[in-house]
């Protein structure tokens, strides 16, 4: 059995005094064995730094919104100013969120673009990375969607305990109006027996008194019925507006999604078309050369039978 022997060492020695020879001195040796053995980290590109800087927000985000939960919830703990300022700052976290993720899919766009030659056809050495970053803005997509559902939960919960909030009252108050025009019959009563002592003139002026505070209370009452009728349904229409603005939100997406979906469609659609004008005229040609073929071979079978 034939021994092997270890030549790394002299391996070594050649690379170094062929380094040496072609200008490297032991400074530059040393730094380049360095590097073999330490490597440098990898410098992100635009994309992977505006990524991370979105998936940052978006936790930053979530947990701002674990942390101010029960304030935005109880209706004890805060005032309605301070909840309707935490609404503000998770409504601007989240556009701020939604933007950078559009600067994403524009880039990724841009780049698509830049990528495919003069007929329209795709770089393979690119695609891989073009769906790579697909699939991270799709991620950081349903990140931010279900942040946002989160938020629409606890905004339902918060219009649907000021509603049940604003119902109770508005029935006790009918009460205590109720019971207020039932006191005041006894009292207007007694009134009336007073005045019968007195003269006319009194009576008659205290009878129109209490004429007009009746239609006075009357209308006041009318007029607070309306007011927290107003009220409540104010209160259901913030509520579906904001409902609203999220579906509208995410069907904004679907669109966008679908327009892009139709222009790729419309550009496979328009190089179908390229290639079967190319099939068209090869098969023309080829008709044209097996016509032209068969001619010149009859042609030469007639001339051998005629020349022998």
């Amino acid at each position: 059995m034939s021994k092997f022997r270890d030549r790394t060492e002299d391996f070594k020695d050649a690379v170094r005094h062929a380094a040496i020879s072609s200008g490297y001195n032991e400074s530059k040796l040393a730094a380049i064995m360095a590097s073999f053995i330490i490597h440098k980290p990898r410098q992100m590109t635009p994309f992977t730094k505006s990524a991370l800087k979105t998936l940052e927000s978006i936790e930053a985000l979530n947990q701002f919104m674990l942390k101010h939960r029960k304030d935005y919830v109880d209706l004890h703990r805060t005032t309605e100013q301070e909840r309707d300022s935490i609404e503000h700052e998770v409504t601007a976290f989240i556009k701020a969120c939604k933007d950078q993720i559009d600067i994403l899919k524009n880039s990724i766009n841009n780049e698509e673009a830049s990528s495919k030659g003069w007929l329209g056809i795709k770089d393979s050495s690119n695609a891989d990375t073009i769906a790579h970053k697909h699939g991270v803005v799709l991620i950081l997509s349903e990140k931010l969607h279900s942040v946002t559902a989160q938020f629409d939960k606890l905004r339902a919960i918060r219009f649907q305990d000021a509603i049940n909030k604003a119902t109770p009252r508005r029935k006790l108050k009918r009460a205590v109006d109720s019971n207020s025009q039932d006191t005041s019959k006894p009292l207007n009563l007694e009134l009336q027996e007073t005045n019968e002592l007195h003269s006319e003139p009194l009576r008659v002026q205290q009878e129109l008194l209490d004429d007009e505070t009746r239609a006075l209370q009357v209308e006041l009452t009318s007029l607070l019925d309306a007011v927290q009728e107003t009220e409540t349904k104010m209160v259901e229409m913030s509520a579906l507006n904001h409902l609203m603005s999220t579906h509208v939100l995410q069907q904004a997406q679907q669109i966008e999604h679908l327009y892009e979906q139709a222009v790729e469609a419309t550009k496979n659609v328009e190089l179908g078309n390229k290639e079967l004008s190319q099939a068209i005229q090869r098969n023309s040609s080829s008709r044209t050369f097996l016509l032209l073929f068969l001619f010149v071979l009859t042609f030469s079978i007639l001339f051998l039978d005629w020349y022998n």
